[in-house]
């Protein structure tokens, strides 16, 4: 069945399917094959194989230079690149000195103000044992203040009571004589 199919194919093509001579307008074949050959000297006459070949030679070329185009952005993209990847370098590294310095400092600032506490406390410490020292000071006078007028005192009972009245006018007379001679 298979081999009849084939012998069946074969047999059925269009050029044994023409009857008659080949070279005639009534053949199907020649003027195809005439139509053929026309278009194609048309098409050569025209020029249009070199329009073609010019379009797509600037076709090329378009694509050539967009090509070198990229590649050049391409090399300028890596260089900007590299660039900023060595700004960056810079950067951090200009971060990291600027993080050491400031730690530097602040252990600096740390250690002064450590300096500047202990200062303090040691000044503090001074004022209030001069405060101390003063204020004992002070109630040292007030306990002596407080005896000699009690001395005085305790003296002046002792004296009154051992007086007599003449004795305390004499006393009188003499104290006022006093003040009269200080006023004129």
């Amino acid at each position: 069945m298979k081999k009849l199919c084939l012998l069946l194919c074969v047999t059925a093509t269009p050029a044994l399917a023409a009857s008659g001579p080949f070279f005639t307008l009534r053949s199907t074949d020649f003027v195809v094959t005439i139509s053929f050959l026309l278009f194609v000297a048309v098409l050569v006459y025209l020029k249009v194989p070199g329009l073609l070949g010019g379009l797509l030679d600037k076709r090329a070329a378009g694509i050539k230079a967009d090509l070198d185009e990229a590649r050049a952005l391409h090399d300028e993209a890596r260089g900007i690149l590299a660039s900023y990847e060595r700004k960056h370098k810079e950067v951090r590294e200009q971060a990291d000195r600027i993080v050491d310095s400031a730690k530097r400092e602040a252990m600096a600032a740390a250690e002064q103000a450590k300096a500047d506490l202990a200062a303090s406390i040691t000044r503090r410490l001074a004022a209030a044992e001069d405060q101390i020292a003063s204020a004992e000071a002070a109630a040292v006078r007030e306990v002596r203040d407080r005896a000699v007028t009690l001395a005085v005192a305790a003296a002046g009972d002792l004296i009154a009571g051992q007086m007599s009245a003449a004795d305390k006018a004499k006393l009188i007379e003499a104290s006022i004589g006093e003040v009269e001679a200080k006023l004129h």
